[in-house]
């Protein structure tokens, strides 16, 4: 069942903000080396968590609503905010916000009004983290 917007928390993201890294990870880590006896060691493993999930906002479409940045950062303040994310097309996900820059924001046109509205639009980047739920 699709939605007009993903939700975090509580808080509804327009869905026009695109998972831009959702094939860029592997649940499978593979590492190699050499043994001493010059045998080539396979060590493979599942990864639990740490998948990234990145929402980004173009200057075409996904942008968020001053409010609704405010809201959002409001959330990534929270120190043991741990949130469901659920995308637009009903898919659900236990995330956290990454820890080095989890939202960066800038205003949508050239010049921002000197007080913006509340619905003043953000082309916004949102990065987040799957954690083990």
């Amino acid at each position: 069942m699709s939605t007009a917007y993903h939700t975090l928390g509580l808080v509804q993201i327009p869905r026009g903000m695109v998972w831009v890294d959702e094939f860029s990870w592997s649940p499978v880590e593979k590492t190699t080396e050499y043994s001493t006896t010059g045998a080539l060691l396979v060590d493979v493993g599942e990864r639990l968590a740490g998948r990234p999930i990145t929402l980004q906002a173009t200057d075409e479409h996904g942008w968020l609503a001053r409010t609704v940045l405010q809201d959002v950062l409001a959330l990534a303040a929270d120190p043991e905010g741990v949130y469901v994310f659920t995308h637009a097309d009903g898919r659900e996900f236990t995330v956290m916000f990454a820890p080095d820059d989890p939202v960066t924001a800038t205003p949508f046109a050239s010049t921002r009004p000197e007080l913006p509205g509340d619905d003043y639009p953000y082309v916004t980047t949102v990065r987040l983290i799957e954690i083990e739920a």
